[in-house]
């Protein structure tokens, strides 16, 4: 148990270091990407905005992480962290953070859990230094007081829960790729219309229809001819499938209001195609104070498709939740930021909700518009609501206003293309098999995190432990994994 396991000074068992103070005047040297306090989460990094700085030769040793550190955040949320795992080469730290590496007596991911759970349930508080703004200063770092149970144990609790965060990792990045996939169909057909110039080009080239429709089944597949040719023998059943989605593509472009778009295809604005538009509501009086009851989202949850931050949701009663009219969230709907952040400054953000993910009930609040359209489909839908252009205009529009957002106005006045159904049809059958993949996945996840953060204490008290016979497991406390086999 761990009332056994000697209490020790993290300092003795660590390497550690701050990174580099910004100072754009005194900073000499190459200009590098770094990690900041915001590109770290718990458990992972967010490297879709790496500021930079000049970084000197000798400075890469100091300041450069690599495989297997800790990056623990000195401020912000003092104790939050990640271990790096060289997503990105050649990396290194700002100021704001903390890099760790453990000594041969501890294991660096039984030192993550424990800074999860101690930041989770308060207990790094008392060494933070500062009144409005927190911090976890290098000094207060080492002093921390950690349980060190034998490294057989750390290993065990780190197996454990790290397999679970793998998994929940590994639906990340799978999420991550079917999204994309579906962007580039959409991309591709609605955007580019590949499968139309494929056949121009061919017509131009003086090929024939038989030529043509063979560039436009190149054009949707990826695939050249000698392996649209062997799909033809081994797969006869895709190959007249693909055959027949290549002959739903004109062969001509119009002009219209959105520019040359595929012949006989409407371009309108979005207000036409839309059966839904509306916001939520919140009790008066707001709901502060409201614990329980059914989710209402705002605008801080609207963070695309598959991810939701449980920490940041807000409730209301069951009793307002069935007397609403408006804002109760369906399978698929397409979920967008309407109003908020700093004058000037307007970023519109997308989602889409479904598969009992994050929630099987739910509601959003004023500040998120929630859209349907039966023309359109609801894949098509989020795509389209989700494409550079569309958030480039949205975000123009909601600039403007004094208190930054856009009104239903702003929405319906978005200009887009309109297909013929059947083109529709096709693509919304294969996008909604990889959003409702994601949302499945996600809710997974979900289950997951719970199953960990059940253990954890477990772990961390060695309720739960490795077997005295020889260094495996017991089956005993491995039992509930087996709910993720």
């Amino acid at each position: 148990m761990s009332s056994d396991w000697p209490r020790v000074r993290l300092g003795d068992h660590i390497d550690s270091c701050l990174g580099k103070m910004l100072d754009k005047k005194k900073n000499k040297g190459i200009q590098q990407p770094y990690l900041g306090n915001s590109n770290v989460r718990w458990g992972e990094f967010d490297l879709s905005d790496l500021a930079q700085m000049k970084f000197e030769e000798s400075e890469h040793e100091r300041y450069g992480i690599t495989y297997g550190d800790l990056i623990v955040c000195e401020g912000g949320e003092p104790g939050r962290c990640a271990i790096w795992k060289a997503e990105l080469p050649d990396m290194k730290i700002q100021k704001a953070l903390h890099r760790i590496r453990t000594k041969s007596s501890l294991n660096n991911r039984y030192l993550y859990y424990w800074f999860y759970h101690a930041g989770k349930h308060g207990l790094l508080e008392p060494y933070f230094t500062g009144t409005t703004i927190k911090h976890l200063t290098g000094r207060a770092l080492n002093n921390l007081e950690i349980p060190l149970p034998p490294l057989s144990h750390q290993e065990f609790m780190a197996e454990v829960l790290g397999s679970l965060d793998d998994k929940i990792q590994l639906n990340h990045q799978t999420n991550q790729t079917l999204e994309q996939m579906a962007q580039a169909i959409f991309k591709s057909w609605f955007v580019d219309f590949e499968p139309v110039k494929a056949k121009i080009a061919a017509l131009a080239a003086g090929g024939s229809e038989e030529d043509a429709l063979l560039a436009a089944m190149q054009a949707i597949s990826g695939k050249g001819e000698a392996e649209l040719s062997r799909l033809q023998t081994e797969q006869p059943e895709q190959y007249a499938e693909l055959r027949a989605t290549a002959e739903l593509f004109p062969s001509a472009m119009q002009d219209s209001e959105l520019g040359e778009i595929p012949e006989g295809w409407e371009a309108s604005q979005l207000g036409g195609y839309l059966d839904t538009l509306e916001t939520g509501s919140r009790p008066k009086g707001g709901v502060s104070g409201i614990t329980e009851g059914v989710p209402s989202v705002g605008a801080e949850n609207i963070v695309g498709v598959g991810n939701y931050h449980y920490g940041k949701e807000k409730f209301v009663s069951v009793d307002f939740f069935n007397k609403l009219k408006r804002g109760i969230v369906e399978h698929l709907d397409c979920l967008l930021y309407k109003d908020g952040g700093k004058p000037g400054d307007f970023k519109p953000r997308v989602s889409m909700f479904g598969c009992g993910f994050p929630y099987n009930k739910l509601a959003i609040n004023e500040h998120v518009f929630r859209l349907r359209s039966q023309r359109l489909g609801q894949p098509y839908l989020y795509f389209l609501i989700g494409h550079e252009r569309v958030l480039a205009d949205l975000r123009h529009k909601g600039a403007k206003a004094a208190i930054p957002g856009i009104n239903q106005t702003d929405v319906k006045t978005v200009w887009t293309v309109c297909p013929p159904r059947e083109v529709l049809d096709i693509f919304n059958t294969i996008a909604e098999k990889s959003l409702t993949s994601i949302l499945t996945r996600s809710k997974e996840s979900l289950r997951l995190s719970k199953l960990r953060d059940t253990l954890l204490p477990k772990l961390l008290s060695g309720e739960l432990s490795v077997s005295d016979n020889g260094n495996q497991p017991s089956t005993e406390p491995l039992s509930p994994l087996q709910e993720i086999e």
